[in-house]
């Protein structure tokens, strides 16, 4: 029976990625593509919810995170992105664990460009079972976009007309949306889109300055390998992403200790043709903390490799039972 059940989950993911990706492929073309303008956490299997929307709310639990990513150290106007997010059942319907809704705020900025984007979003989940939970997604987003004209130096009497030459930013609105399918605490798979109506950010008095995202599209899985004691497990992520004109991978192993005491656990990410990453992870009082220094391979010297630190907090939410609400740390699958 067991095997049944695994075969039916299964078939039934395999299906529904099948069909997303052949609207995918009908819809993307007619849309349009651009540069992909998205931030590649090291840590990226901690931030589910931000590369796909199905996934909020999957913990049932008040779910805090944030990343600092300081990129190739040693370079001028070298890229920074502050991170935070939060997801959480919607605790005030009926059947509210079937039901996630998050917000978040990241700020992005290389050289004399700065993106920030500020989101909503809501997932609902329907388990099959006890073991096996299909997601679905959807995420509005509030983009500004601004660029440092002032600090541009063209030469003395010099002018580029396709260059501002004064501060300019603008606004836009963004949609992603996302499916996801878990089987509780062993593995999960999903896909999405993200920029998934080509948003384009008209910037300068006249709107003469146009940034336009392309859509990208996003499939994620991971898996826990439990070992005869149990504090302990091997966990395997894998991202990949493209916008149908350039792509990029990631692979990560981590092994896990999930101890009374504490948790810890060590790892690499590799991208290839790209960089490998150097993962660190504990539990301090409830405290997730991530640390991860990602080394390029493309003639980058080692000492000029990208930082990031990730910072996770979970909490049973219940607002309507007092004392019942506590904390609980960050589950890394």
């Amino acid at each position: 029976m067991q095997i049944l059940c695994n075969i039916f989950a299964i078939g039934y993911v395999m299906r529904m990625m099948k069909r997303l990706l052949l609207i995918l492929s009908m819809v993307l073309p007619v849309i349009g593509a651009e540069a992909q303008d998205d931030v590649a956490f090291t840590n990226f299997w901690q931030f589910q919810s931000f590369y796909n929307p199905a996934a909020a709310g999957r913990s049932g639990l008040l779910d805090i995170n944030g990343a600092y990513r300081m990129e190739m150290l040693g370079f001028e106007d070298a890229g920074q992105t502050m991170l935070i997010q939060g997801d959480l059942p919607m605790f005030f319907v009926p059947k509210a664990e079937r039901h996630g809704m998050g917000a978040g705020f990241m700020n992005d900025k290389i050289g004399l460009f700065s993106n920030k984007r500020i989101w909503l979003q809501y997932a609902y989940h329907h388990p099959l079972g006890k073991k096996y939970v299909p997601s679905a997604g959807v995420r509005l987003a509030l983009l500004s976009n601004s660029f440092d004209g002032g600090d541009v130096e063209l030469g003395e009497g010099s002018s580029d007309e396709y260059v501002p030459s004064t501060d300019v930013n603008g606004t836009g609105f963004d949609i992603d949306f996302g499916l996801r399918f878990e089987r509780r605490d062993i593995w999960y798979a999903g896909v999405s889109v993200m920029h998934l109506m080509s948003p384009a950010v008209s910037m300068g008095e006249d709107k003469q300055f146009e940034i336009k995202t392309a859509p990208a599209i996003y499939a994620m899985g991971g898996h826990r390998l439990k070992f005869r004691q149990p504090e302990f497990s091997l966990r395997t992520d894998a991202m990949f992403r493209t916008d149908l004109q350039g792509w990029r991978a990631d692979v990560s192993g981590r092994f896990c200790y999930d101890g009374e005491k504490g948790k810890m656990y060590a790892g690499l990410n590799y991208s290839p043709t790209i960089s490998v990453a150097l993962l660190l992870g504990l539990t301090f009082h409830g405290v997730d903390i991530g640390y991860s220094y990602e080394m390029y391979t493309g003639g980058i010297a080692v000492q000029n490799g990208t930082h990031e630190i990730s910072i996770g907090y979970k909490m049973e939410l219940n607002l309507t039972k007092k004392g019942k609400n506590r904390h609980q740390s960050v589950r890394w699958l």
